[in-house]
């Protein structure tokens, strides 16, 4: 008797598909413990293995247990803080920080240049050490992981300076992808802005931001970068935001930018409390206000992208108000400009001398405005004297006092009268 094999192919078609793993509610702790702004994934992890996090009065071995809103999640023994706001800043980063929290070589990073009163952020993306420009950064991770995959399509734009000579011909090939030492490269957009001695200036827009992409692409073009700035990421313009400045971006105007769809996948909520934190020693409102956090309030600012919007602010007491400077025209401020230019205010005196011979002649004085009512009593008062002496008394105390030597002509002078021919 013979043993046939069994037909696999029929078997197959017997066998019932598995059935799908059970999905349980929630989210990982190490997830939920970061959401609320606590600590890193990597230290909730490290937490859970000190044994420091319990739930439900159980203490945790392991951080592959996932958690919802009833359940009751303590930390060295308080509660679990309640989800903190999605948020987003916008961060001009300058050359010589790494983006990255810790380094192993010891040097500065890209959080060590953020304000101490700065809520816990992570990076979207990365740049390089030698790259400047801006960077987003957010208090929520799962925003963070959405926001730099290259699915969900933003444009990373450019300003690149290289060394080396190239035409636009040569940019434009690019915009079909180009595969280099095995790595395919999605399409770039790039575009000849000027040359400038021995460098161009180029502007390139990409939507995968792979590591070192454009550097390598543009090497393999024959050109050295030396200088690298991004200016937009998304609808996220750079702007005139100064160097090492934190703005953050309404809660208003990032809903609208990313999205139901974005934000539904992100896990973004912007309806949860904004938690205040303690103001770091030495820091001044002015400062704050410059890098775009301080007290909560509504004010107009204009965003990188140039749109005015209503910017609410965090942290602080909200019946503190700046004091409205009166508004001064331009007419003051040209009048104080020449007052000060001339010098004290003067005033115009008219009055009348007579000389020897008894004629009037007109005179102008000029005299300081605070003495005005002094002279004008004096000149009153000797006008009053004058009168009461005889006219010949007035003409020889007026005209004829001209000399050091007292009353009379001089000798040899300009009116001295002419001797008479006998």
């Amino acid at each position: 008797m013979s043993h046939e094999p069994p037909n696999r192919a029929g078997a197959s078609r017997g066998q019932r598909k598995p059935p799908p793993a059970k999905r349980h509610p929630g989210e990982r702790i190490a997830k939920a413990m970061a959401r609320a702004g606590l600590c890193s994934r990597r230290d909730a992890e490290a937490w859970i293995a000190a044994g420091r996090v319990t739930v439900n009065g159980q203490q945790l071995a392991s951080p592959a247990i996932n958690v919802t809103e009833q359940d009751d999640v303590r930390i060295d023994g308080a509660p679990l803080a309640r989800r903190e706001r999605t948020r987003l800043f916008l961060f001009h980063k300058p050359r010589g920080l790494v983006t990255t929290a810790r380094d192993p070589e010891g040097r500065p990073t890209i959080f060590d240049a953020l304000p101490k009163d700065a809520p816990r952020l992570v990076a979207v993306g990365r740049l390089d050490i030698n790259t400047e420009g801006l960077l987003l950064l957010t208090n929520d991770g799962g925003l963070a992981r959405m926001l730099e995959l290259p699915a969900t399509g933003w444009l990373r734009r450019y300003r690149v300076r290289a060394h080396g000579a190239i035409d636009q011909a040569a940019l434009d090939r690019l915009a079909g992808g180009v595969t280099i030492d095995g790595v395919a490269y999605a399409g770039i957009e790039a575009k000849l802005d000027r040359v400038q001695g021995a460098n161009v200036w180029l502007t390139m827009g990409l939507r995968e931001g792979k590591n070192r992409e454009i550097k390598r692409v543009l090497d393999h073009l024959g050109l050295s970068v030396n200088r690298l700035i991004r200016v937009s990421f998304g609808p996220f313009q750079l702007g005139d935001i100064e160097e090492r400045a934190l703005v953050e971006v309404p809660t208003r105007i990032l809903r609208e930018q990313i999205g139901p769809r974005l934000a539904r996948e992100a896990g973004a909520d912007f309806e949860a409390p904004l938690r205040e934190r303690p103001r770091a020693e030495g820091s001044d409102r002015r400062s704050e206000k410059s890098r775009g956090v301080g007290p909560d309030r509504h004010r107009r600012e204009r965003l990188p992208n140039g749109s005015p919007v209503e910017a609410r602010e965090t942290a602080g007491r909200r019946d503190e108000r700046p004091k409205e400077r009166k508004r001064r025209y331009f007419a003051a401020l040209r009048a104080e400009r020449d007052e000060a230019e001339r010098g004290p205010r003067r005033r115009l005196e008219r009055g009348a001398i007579s000389d020897r011979k008894g004629r009037e002649i007109a005179i102008e004085r000029f005299e300081p405005a605070r003495e005005k009512k002094g002279r004008e009593a004096a000149r009153r008062l000797g006008r009053s004297s004058d009168a009461r002496r005889p006219a010949s008394k007035r003409r020889q105390s007026d005209g004829e006092n001209t000399g050091p030597r007292g009353p009379g002509p001089r000798k040899g002078g300009r009116g001295a009268p002419r001797p008479r021919r006998g």
